[in-house]
């Protein structure tokens, strides 16, 4: 245990680019409710990104559809090469795509991608796991997860999610097949959710299969909030794009319906076939890609919503959920045409939004902030303290805060919240008992400011 404390530490120390983020000039600002956020270019010179991780050592992960990963600081934007990778097959719409950290990083440094490549002059997808070595910045012992995933030039997904219980999923196109998405004995036009070792965990909906839901079309994006729900954004033919609330063993539809139930057609086969209606869609399509979920104070009017980044419409699209996370409340957008084609999206613990543009050899990562808020709450910070103890800890763990109704977030290596206490009395009681051992971080948000603490869990 004191080896896997001592390496968690050393992750979060050894790559903080806290000590100063160099304010980039602005590219443009705009208004978000009553805060100004500012979009300024973090790198640019890149081809394609495709995807945006937020790291546990305090870097941005990146993967570029051209087969190359890398690590990128936040407060330089320097791009650090990891590994071009030697078979992917970057033809058309394929590629490099989606990738994911394991949770448990500190001791189990794996990160998973899935590209597409040849194989006896046929186009495939798969998943393949490469081992990270922090001291060589490199990635190493690739093992191929799932392979033999037919695939063609478009339609091939694919994101990449890890779930708390450690299992995997993987969205994929129908790869111009349209009959396989509703074929389940087909990978194609699924959610699929396996073990980290490739194998079909014992839970899933049908015993033996990987498939999760299935009547994908291509899937783009896929998002888990903090209290478990999951949504993905899809591409629709030249109509119904679509957010989706993904639940297990639904079908959703395609290709037998585009969009919602409401064609005599359609309302038959949803009926007779467990099919879930997508929150909303878009005719004329908008090509959603990458999908985040933002609940941070940076940017309070974001709060409780998705953001996706589109391709076609050149877009950033926040789409705020009920209370029940079962309906999309409003469709405001940004950044119309500003910078491009948007695919890669993802937020770190600063409330910072970061994309990644898509045109094709002057490629950029941009953040999103609101810098007011940056310099308010660095020094709210001295003056808004909490105790938290015991710390190791166990089971569980106590916390003394400086007032009531603060809102207690709990979030693991990867940035993601783990728990959540949204109205904290002046003393709270963290169960510790769903978690994993390893290093957590605690913020604290109040009227009278934030702060964050570390947790060690044993």
């Amino acid at each position: 245990m004191k080896f896997l404390r001592n390496t968690a530490l050393a992750l979060l120390a050894a790559g903080l680019p806290l000590a100063a983020y160099a304010q980039a000039p602005a590219l443009t600002t705009f208004p978000v409710g009553t805060a100004t956020v500012t979009a300024s270019a973090l790198t640019t010179g890149l081809d394609h990104v495709w995807e945006l991780v937020w790291g546990p050592d305090n870097f941005l992960w990146m993967t570029e559809r051209g087969g190359r990963i890398s690590r990128v600081n936040p407060a330089t934007g320097q791009v650090l090469p990891l590994l071009t990778l030697p078979d992917v097959t970057p033809t058309g719409e394929s590629g490099l795509l989606g990738m994911a950290l394991h949770p448990d990083f500190a001791t189990t440094p794996h990160v998973f991608v899935v590209y597409n490549y040849t194989d006896a002059g046929s186009l495939k997808e798969k998943v393949v796991r490469y081992t990270y070595s922090a001291a060589a910045n490199s990635l190493t012992a690739p093992v191929v997860v799932l392979g033999n995933i037919p695939a063609t030039t478009t339609h091939s997904g694919s994101r990449l999610l890890i779930l708390p219980d450690r299992t995997l999923l993987v969205t994929t196109g129908d790869a111009q097949m349209l009959p396989e998405a509703q074929n389940r004995a087909s990978l194609n036009g699924k959610i699929l959710r396996l073990n980290l070792d490739g194998t079909v965990p014992a839970d899933n909906p049908t015993a033996g299969s990987m498939v999760y839901t299935l009547g994908h079309r291509n899937p783009q994006g896929l998002v888990r909030l903090p209290d478990g729900r999951l949504y993905s954004s899809e591409h629709g033919p030249s109509n119904d794009d679509e957010i989706n609330k993904i639940e297990p063993n639904r079908n959703y539809g395609w290709p037998n319906v585009e969009g919602a139930c409401d064609l005599p057609g359609e309302a038959a086969f949803c009926a007779a076939n467990n099919v879930r209606e997508p929150l909303t869609t878009w005719t004329p399509t908008i090509a959603p890609a990458g999908l985040t979920y933002y609940d941070h104070p940076a940017i309070p009017g974001w709060r409780g919503s998705l953001l996706l980044a589109t391709l076609k419409n050149q877009q950033l699209v926040q789409l705020p959920l009920n209370a029940a996370g079962d309906a999309i409340t409003a469709r405001p957008v940004f950044l119309t045409s500003a910078f491009g084609r948007l695919r890669a999206i993802c937020v770190s613990p600063e409330g910072r939004v970061y994309l990644g543009s898509s045109n094709g050899g002057s490629d950029r990562i941009l953040t999103l902030e609101n810098r007011a808020f940056v310099a308010s709450a660095t020094r709210a910070a001295n003056a808004f303290a909490f105790d938290l103890f015991p710390n190791p800890a166990r089971r569980q763990a106590t916390l003394r805060l400086p007032m009531a109704n603060a809102r207690v977030t709990v979030r693991d290596l990867l940035g993601r919240a783990v728990l959540t206490l949204p109205r904290a009395g002046t003393t709270a009681v963290l169960d510790l008992t769903g978690l994993r051992a390893g290093s957590y971080s605690v913020q604290v948000e109040g009227a009278a400011g934030s702060a964050t603490r570390q947790l060690l869990v044993d």
